[in-house]
C-alpha cells in the first residue's frame, strides 16, 4: 500500500500519486510518452533498459512488470543494459572509459536519449520506491502514461 492517498487525478497507480499535484503529473506523462515510443533508440530497448533499473532502483510496482529478458539482446541492447547497470552500480558517477564504450555503438542522438531515459526511469522509479507503490497494483505492461 502507497504512503499517500491516491488523488482523483491520473489512470495508473503511479499517475494518482503524482496527482495531487496535476500540473507535474500532466508534464510528467508528456516526458513518459516522448521517452517511452520508438525514436532514435527502439520502444523494445528501452523496455529492457527500463527492467534493468527496475530490479534495483527499489520500486516494487516497477520491479513487478518484469525482469530483462537477455534472450530479446542484440548488440546495442547487450550494450545498453549494461551502460545502465553500471549507472546504478556508480551511482551516476561514469568514467570517461564506460561513457566511450557508448560511443562505439551509438550515434550523439542515441546517446542522449539513452541518458535521459535512463535518469528519467531512475527519477520515476525511485519516486515509486519512496512512496511505496506496491505490487499488488503491477498489471500488464509499464508505462506511466497508459493505463494497467
Amino acid at each position: 500500500m502507497a504512503r499517500i492517498i491516491d488523488s482523483q487525478y491520473g489512470v495508473t497507480p503511479f499517475q494518482r500519486l503524482l496527482g495531487h499535484n496535476k500540473e507535474i503529473m500532466d508534464s510528467w506523462n508528456v516526458l513518459g510518452e516522448v521517452l517511452e515510443k520508438d525514436g532514435h533508440l527502439s520502444a523494445q530497448l528501452k523496455e529492457q533498459v527500463r527492467r534493468t533499473l527496475a530490479q534495483r532502483n527499489g520500486c516494487e510496482y516497477c520491479k513487478a512488470k518484469g525482469k530483462p529478458d537477455p534472450q530479446l539482446y542484440d548488440e546495442k541492447m547487450s550494450v545498453a543494459v549494461g551502460f545502465a547497470e553500471v549507472y546504478l552500480k556508480k551511482q551516476g558517477d561514469i568514467s570517461d572509459a564506460q561513457f566511450n564504450v557508448l560511443k562505439e555503438y551509438f550515434s550523439d542522438a542515441e546517446i542522449s536519449e539513452l541518458c535521459s531515459f535512463i535518469t528519467f526511469m531512475t527519477a520515476s522509479q525511485q519516486f515509486g520506491a519512496i512512496m511505496k507503490l506496491g505490487v499488488e497494483t503491477a498489471k500488464g505492461s509499464f508505462s506511466l502514461t497508459k493505463g494497467t
